[in-house]
């Protein structure tokens, strides 16, 4: 089960809400597949100056790759298929900037609401009666990972979660991804399974998309409360960003089953790397952190200390 943190809601004559967290298509024509090394265990096909693998790595699976070729540059365990907790939520965004519409206004329910609750997971705060568009809504899903948010996305979208998860389970295959399977649209079921090789490519479909792009960078995002709704600020639970330079990405995830795992992306120069790492720890240590920290600086051949990252509780939900 993951873990959530609520905080109090604000009325807009009283303030502000307040979600602090410190911490889970069509595949673009133009975008090579990355390369197939072999899958049986930790491969190296590296250009970087490094002679010597990564060291220290804690994920059990994960993957580096250059972001613009696809190219692999370090793996481990590269086509398991396991949990992947809210880095479900990358595809839930691609699935619903794919449909377009994103202007379209939805009301969030107490249903909406009470599933985050419910299902003890990370929620963006959502207030019974608002009424936010499907791009707020992908701020208040990627950023604060709110469930609450995935659950009025995938409503709208399917329309129904079940044929949301169906669409998601179609992009999947569209995209190649071979070893992905949904059940729900927020990573929530140990049964919502990917491979790090599936997460490189369902990472650089969705970053090939300007506004999932631009959200996922922000390491906050302030909504102003209108008649509509009220006013909101979400944080990101990716804390690379601001702290590792060229950090712009993309979406961090836990949950029992899964344990600590992020999707991430940084450039340094003319180069972006994209990586994922999953169950780095079994609890929300912020290891995730760390081994993202050891593959961009061996990736780059550059030495950037990021200490001291570890999430607040409850903030690596999914």
């Amino acid at each position: 089960m993951s873990t959530s943190r609520r905080l109090h809601r604000w009325t807009p004559a009283a303030g502000t809400l307040v979600l602090a967290s410190a911490t889970l298509l069509s595949w673009p024509a133009a975008t090579p597949v990355l390369a197939s090394p072999s899958p049986a265990g930790p491969s190296l096909t590296s250009t970087v100056a490094a002679a010597r693998p990564p060291r220290d790595i804690a994920a059990r699976a994960g993957e580096l790759a250059n972001a613009r070729t696809g190219k692999q540059l370090w793996g481990r365990r590269q086509y398991a298929k396991r949990p992947i907790a809210s880095i479900t939520k990358v595809m839930t965004a691609l699935v619903v900037v794919r449909s377009g519409h994103l202007d379209r206004h939805i009301r969030i329910t107490a249903a909406d609401e009470r599933y985050a609750i419910d299902h003890n997971e990370t929620t963006a705060g959502l207030i019974p009666g608002d009424v936010l568009t499907a791009r707020q809504l992908l701020y208040a899903m990627l950023l604060p990972s709110g469930a609450d948010a995935a659950i009025a996305l995938a409503k709208s979208f399917g329309p129904g979660w079940r044929a949301f998860v169906r669409k998601m389970n179609a992009t999947a295959r569209k995209l190649r991804l071979s070893g992905t399977h949904f059940t729900n649209f927020d990573g929530l079921l140990p049964t919502d399974v990917s491979t790090p090789r599936n997460l490189l490519m369902l990472g650089r479909a969705a970053m090939a998309r300007p506004l999932i792009a631009r959200v996922v960078r922000h390491k906050r995002y302030l909504l102003t409360g209108t008649r509509r709704h009220h006013q909101y600020l979400w944080v990101n639970t990716n804390l690379l960003l601001g702290r590792y330079p060229g950090a712009i990405g993309i979406k961090t995830g836990w949950t029992n089953a899964a344990g600590e795992c992020l999707l991430f992306e940084a450039t340094e120069g003319k180069r972006t790397l994209i990586g994922v790492v999953l169950d780095s720890a079994p609890t929300k240590t912020g290891a995730i952190f760390t081994d993202a920290t050891r593959l961009l600086n061996w990736g780059f051949g550059v030495h950037h200390a990021v200490a001291g990252l570890r999430p607040a509780a409850g903030s690596l939900a999914g």
